[in-house]
């Protein structure tokens, strides 16, 4: 009766077989004796199967006699059970398989296959790629099927064929169980070199002082988010933070940019750097001494390594794609995203429009671990910080559309511009103006708190504070000038205090007649 009912079982799988050669010409990729061995090793020893639990799943197994004995045997695991040839065949009988696997003569054979578990982890590995074999010919034969239907949508069948591959290349990530010691080590020689150039951040700097200074850079495998309402000025505040890697730090970044074409978001920068309002920089409206500004100015642009993708509604199968050739091409060491509502899953979400930016969320943390690179994406902010009275400064429940941002983020970020909603002064009477609160509302792995940041709302740009010194301030960009008293300074400070000689922090000189002239 037994090897009549495994008669059969190879039958239908024969015919399995038959029909896949039909199409394909060739059988399906598979290791059958692999598999006998495996499940046979696993049955040999009670305790074998925790070392290939993160490697195989029943569907892993070609023969579908082998998916109900591992899957068996997996339960037995799970649930702290002895795995032996006696209690799995008693599983099986519960589940009415007994007979459908072969009964206990074939579990028997299984074992007589193997005399040791030796090799368990190889095999097993071995089976797996098997499946994954499979599993790209199975998505192939779908796409190739869809494709031939004239009624299908390009788009969803890119969609379609990107989330296939996604999903199997997904579940082949396994990442390595390492004791601790191992990483101890790593962590250890991290917390000395630190310690040796305590000045030195230990990411990707944002260029803003205040923020490094909590964050120590830009962290590798980290997910930024930086939220805030419309016109905050999330665009510029990304837009300074990646001239400042770029150009200062020189550090390769990669900015997509789903709201704004790459010529607007270069004139952006250009007219950042050169400090021309946008307008004239768009429409040429430059006066005379100002071309030469911007010659001098936009060659710090020219050889900065940024990486610009305009690509709209990219679906976050795409963006894996090309964050990873850009790794590897160009080094990228930052991936920002602008923004995050505008990005698709790339599957249907049947329009569950929740679901689909958790899945995106969790998709960017995902990517961000894989190519050990931070990743910052700005997020909307819902309505309730306008209805809200009193205080207007966001919190994390204003994250909009998902719950999920919040909990996949390492970082969550804040723009605030006190000015915007009407408040000029601070509880002590210091002014608000062309100021703006980066609020660090969360943070996994330091501490929460807020940097103010100088913004340039006529050319969209964020700096840090200038400095102040006896009511005179100072930007980082002060000309400086050599001393003989000290060349490190930016400059010398005489006895009398003769402010007459000190660099004037102006973009313009004026003879008086309220007629520009150029600058110094």
């Amino acid at each position: 009766m037994m090897a009549e009912t495994r008669k059969k079982n190879n039958t239908k799988q024969t015919s399995n077989i038959d029909s896949i050669n039909a199409i394909f010409g060739k059988i399906p990729p598979q290791a059958i004796d692999l598999e006998k061995a495996v499940l046979g090793a696993l049955l040999i020893q009670t305790d074998a199967i925790f070392s290939i639990m993160d490697v195989l799943k029943p569907e892993s197994f070609y023969d579908p006699s082998h998916q109900e004995i591992f899957r068996s045997i997996l339960d037995l695991g799970t649930n702290h059970k002895p795995v032996d040839i006696i209690t799995v065949a008693h599983d099986l009988k519960t589940k009415d398989k007994l007979d459908y696997i072969g009964g206990e003569i074939y579990l028997a054979e299984l074992t007589d296959r193997v005399a040791t578990s030796s090799h368990l982890e190889f095999h097993a590995r071995l089976v797996h790629q098997k499946y994954i074999q499979r599993e790209l010919i199975r998505a192939a034969a779908d796409i190739q099927r869809r494709s031939y239907d004239e009624g299908e949508d390009v788009e969803e069948l890119i969609n379609f064929a990107e989330s296939e591959i996604f999903n199997i290349s997904e579940g082949n990530i396994k990442s390595e169980t390492v004791q601790i010691n191992q990483i101890l080590d790593k962590a250890i020689s991290l917390i000395e070199e630190a310690a040796k150039n305590k000045n030195k951040l230990l990411g990707v700097p944002s260029g803003f002082s205040e923020i490094d200074r909590y964050t120590s850079g830009w962290q590798p495998s980290d997910l930024v988010i930086i939220a805030a309402r419309p016109s905050m000025g999330k665009t510029a505040f990304v837009l300074s933070m990646t001239r400042n890697m770029a150009v200062d730090h020189e550090r390769p970044v990669a900015l997509f940019s789903l709201e704004m074409s790459s010529l607007q978001l270069v004139n952006r920068l250009i007219s950042a750097e050169v400090e021309i309002g946008a307008d004239r920089i768009r429409t040429g409206n430059l006066k005379d001494y100002e071309w030469p500004q911007l010659e001098t100015r936009v060659k710090n642009l020219e050889t900065a390594p940024i990486f610009i993708d305009d690509t709209p509604a990219i679906s976050i199968f795409e963006l894996r794609a090309k964050c990873r050739r850009l790794v590897r091409t160009h080094n990228i060491q930052a991936v920002i995203i602008d923004y995050l509502q505008l990005m698709t899953a790339g599957v249907d979400m049947k329009g569950n429009r929740e679901q689909e930016v958790s899945t995106i969320s969790r998709s960017l943390k995902a990517i961000a671990k894989e190519l050990n690179i931070p990743i910052i994406a700005l997020s909307q902010l819902n309505r309730s910080v306008e209805v809200r009275t009193g205080d207007k400064r966001p919190q994390l429940s204003d994250l909009r559309e998902s719950g999920a941002i919040e909990q996949d983020a390492d970082m969550v970020l804040f723009i605030h511009r006190p000015e915007y909603y009407g408040q000029t002064t601070d509880a002590e009477g210091n002014s608000l103006l062309g100021l703006a609160e980066i609020i660090i509302a969360k943070h996994r792995n330091g501490a929460t708190g807020s940097a103010m940041l100088k913004f340039k709302k006529e050319f969209a740009k964020f700096m840090d504070q200038p400095q102040t010194i006896e009511g005179i301030e100072f930007s980082s960009d002060t000309v400086k000038f050599e001393s003989k008293m000290n060349s490190d300074s930016m400059f010398n400070l005489p006895e009398n205090k003769d402010f007459d000689n000190l660099p004037v922090n102006n973009n313009f000189l004026s003879n008086g007649n309220n007629e520009d002239i150029a600058p110094f």
